[in-house]
């Protein structure tokens, strides 16, 4: 199951750890990933979703057809 959202495709992205003595090492910063369901109105269904926290934000105030939609015509398969 890969660690990336459904509606953006952004997945975890690297950079590093450093440490007291400025000793710099590889870390990940993971998406904060929620699998939410959302319902469409005009398809009359409910989809499920793993979405960021950013994304849920989005989602919120243009609303999810909107989302999709822009999703869509960026190339997202959803």
């Amino acid at each position: 199951m890969a660690r990336k959202d459904d509606i953006t495709g952004e997945g975890p992205v690297t950079g590093n750890s450093v440490s007291d003595s400025n000793q710099k090492t590889n870390r990940r910063f993971k998406r904060n990933l929620h699998e939410k369901r959302f319902y469409i109105p005009a398809q009359d269904r409910h989809v499920k979703l793993k979405v960021s926290s950013k994304t849920l934000k989005t989602i919120n105030k243009k609303g999810i057809q909107a989302v999709l939609k822009e999703a869509r015509k960026q190339g997202y398969d959803v």
